[in-house]
């Protein structure tokens, strides 16, 4: 199965197997719309049966990464709505993360300038981030009378940044400047060459073991909600099953040769 590129709400390419999504509204900072929302949510659940994109990168556009929620086409809206209508929204706007982090794929968020709102979310959704020094990310729930806990917020952030400093950008919705992300570990990297450094990466990631890299991911989703005792053992059948692969004995035999694996992703 092919990725789709033929996307109306949101700009997708795809080149050496490596996809990038951005939102495409950059004279609004790329806010998020109903539709925008359904079609990445819809993206994102396709994507673990693509053969043809081994790691995405989610990336800023015109400046800035994602505005949130747009206020004249979602927040407005949602004012008038009764409970069920509200909740199917919520629920929806929740299911973009879980295709995210089931996808089975990398996926790495390239972050410039205002990243806020659900912009942020997707930022934290993602699997590895890097930012320029002009980075601003918020989660700014609160500042609009909502609660922090959107999107997996309150499940997610605090195992990145730990948990006292997820719950004081939560109940105060300020912004976390791009030193303070990359200190706490958000950014892996803070970079003046956001599409090169990206570029780099996911280049690198897709040079190898592919579907060892789906089963990292796997693992790294599933475990959060295992004993020791149970990643343990389901890490034991993950890597049993890796061991099956043509990678894990490519790897062996350029070991022995003294070169370079060269991995096919089988």
């Amino acid at each position: 199965m092919s990725t789709r590129t033929d996307v109306r709400h949101f700009n997708c390419r795809i080149e050496d197997r490596i996809a990038t999504v951005q939102l495409d509204r950059p004279d609004r900072k790329n806010p998020l719309t109903f539709d925008s929302y359904a079609e990445l949510r819809d993206w994102f659940r396709d994507l673990v049966y693509a053969e043809d994109v081994d790691v995405v990168i989610f990336a800023a556009n015109g400046g800035n990464f994602s505005s949130g929620g747009d206020v004249h086409d979602i927040i407005g809206p949602l004012t008038r709505m009764d409970m069920k209508d509200l909740l199917t929204f919520t629920r929806m706007t929740g299911d973009l993360v879980k295709a995210m982090v089931n996808c089975g794929k990398p996926v790495i968020a390239a972050v410039d300038g205002i990243c806020v709102g659900a912009g942020a979310i997707i930022a934290m959704a993602s699997d590895l981030r890097i930012a320029t020094p002009e980075a601003k990310c918020a989660f700014l729930f609160t500042r609009v009378g909502l609660a922090g806990c959107d999107m997996g917020a309150c499940a997610i952030l605090p195992r990145i940044i730990g948990q006292g400093r997820a719950a004081e950008l939560l109940y105060t919705g300020r912004s976390m400047s791009a030193e303070e992300g990359h200190a706490w570990g958000f950014y892996t990297a803070l970079t003046d060459d956001l599409d090169t450094d990206a570029r780099a990466l996911a280049s690198r990631i897709a040079a190898g073991p592919n579907f060892a890299h789906m089963m990292t991911k796997t693992m790294l989703a599933q475990e959060w909600s295992m004993s020791i005792e149970q990643a343990i053992e389901a890490e034991a059948q993950a890597q049993a099953i890796c061991m099956q692969t043509g990678d894990f004995e490519r790897a062996y035999r350029a070991f022995v040769a003294k070169e370079k694996p060269v991995f096919e992703g089988n």
